[in-house]
Parts: C-alpha cells; sequence; structure tokens
C-alpha cells in the first residue's frame, strides 16, 4: 500500500510530498497533521479529510518518502531514520509551505500529531514559534526538547492504559511545561489504551474516548487558530 500523496513542496533541501486537504470554504487556518510511526496512511489521509470538513487546510507531510509499514519491525526501522531533529527540518518546510499556501489564513498555524507524531509536535512547537497549537496524541518527547519560551497552546491526549507512557510521565510533563513556558497545558487522560484514536486498528481503538478527543481538539484548534468556516 504506498503512501497516500497528492502534493509536493521543497523541505530541507529536498522535495518533499505530502497529502493536502483543503475546506469546502476554499481557505482557513493552516494545519498539520503528523502521521503515526506507519507511515503516511489511508487512516493519517482520512484524518487530515476530516480536519479539511472543519475548516482546516490540513496538510500531512510524508516523514518515509513514499513508503509505509507493514508491521512493526518494519516501522521501527523506519522511525529509527526519522531522528527528532530531522523530523523538525522537514516540518518546518512543511510548515513554509502551509503558511505560503493562498488558501492559508493566517502565518501560525496548528499541528496535531499520533504516537510518534505526537511526539514530533512538540519537537515543532518547541521550535519553530509558528505553530500556534499543538495537540498530541500519545506521544512523549524523548529525549526531551527545550522548551524554554516555547509559545505555543498545548493540548495533550493519553490513554491511561498506555503501556508506553505511564501517566506520571504525562503529569511530570505536564508540569515541565508549565514552568519552562509559563503557560499551563491542558493534558486529558482516557480510559483507553494506546493509539486509542486509530479507528483503522480494531485492536487499539477506543470509540468514545476517540469522540471526546476529537470534540475537544476542534474546540482548543478553533481558540487559537480561527475557523474557515
Amino acid at each position: 500500500m504506498p503512501a497516500r500523496q497528492n502534493v509536493t513542496f521543497p523541505s530541507a533541501g529536498a522535495t518533499a510530498h505530502g497529502h493536502l486537504a483543503l475546506p469546502p470554504s476554499g481557505s482557513g487556518p493552516g494545519l498539520l497533521v503528523i502521521q503515526e510511526w506507519w507511515g503516511l496512511t489511508d487512516h493519517v489521509a482520512d484524518v487530515t479529510d476530516r480536519f479539511a470538513h472543519e475548516g482546516f487546510v490540513a496538510l500531512a507531510p510524508d516523514l518515509y518518502g513514499g513508503r509505509v509499514a507493514h508491521d512493526a519491525d518494519e516501522a521501527g526501522r523506519m522511525i529509527a531514520e526519522v531522528p527528532p531533529e530531522r523530523a523538525v527540518r522537514m516540518l518546518s518546510g512543511a510548515v513554509d509551505h502551509l503558511v505560503a499556501r493562498p488558501e492559508t489564513t493566517g502565518d501560525r498555524v496548528g499541528a496535531v500529531g499520533f504516537c510518534m507524531g505526537g511526539t514530533f509536535v512538540m519537537h515543532l512547537a518547541a521550535a519553530d514559534d509558528r505553530v500556534a497549537a499543538a495537540v498530541p496524541f500519545y506521544g512523549f518527547p524523548e529525549p526531551t526538547p527545550d522548551f524554554t519560551g516555547m509559545s505555543a497552546a498545548v493540548m495533550g491526549h493519553y490513554g491511561e492504559h498506555d503501556a508506553n507512557i505511564p501517566t506520571e510521565a504525562v503529569t511530570e510533563l505536564h508540569t515541565r511545561l508549565k514552568r519552562l513556558t509559563g503557560n499551563t497545558p491542558t493534558l486529558y487522560t482516557y480510559p483507553a489504551g494506546h493509539a486509542f484514536f486509530n479507528d483503522a486498528r480494531p485492536e487499539t481503538y477506543d470509540a468514545p474516548s476517540a469522540s471526546l478527543a476529537w470534540t475537544r481538539t476542534l474546540a482548543f484548534l478553533r481558540d487559537h487558530l480561527g475557523t474557515g468556516h
């Protein structure tokens, strides 16, 4: 299954690809949607389309150059090829493209990411002050970036039964962000496990938690970015 690509743009000294979705109105705030470790899958493209339907100019950059992982071992090898510093360079190029597009309103964007993408959301927000709203879904930034002076508002979503990210670590992240940025992040936990938002994976999907997180995320993004509706 190939990655879902429909747009190209310059990024990090090369040509990057991604999946772009425009809102029904034709214009709106810019939003990056950052993939899980599987790649730019049909699921990530579908989530990007959903955000566009809600009024955002949504772009999911392809961080794997057209490849999609078929199992966890392959995903693990792929993610090792994209350390956080490289991901930030690639994602900042995607921000360049998003802000420059005529359909995008405003010069700051939102960033939503899942698992690996949730981790990269936090690294990008720490490095690029054009990110006004950062929404990590069960992504934990290790190694921790320098959050000092980060201006993005943060809303995080985590599963209480996530074996990869202990609740205590989420609480510590909340404290660290508040201390270093001066802003109080909103961090939610849900009675679910890892990847509870991914409705393409029935073994992890939790519909009530996913629905609530989606509603909260839309309200948060509209509050900080506006809407094209």
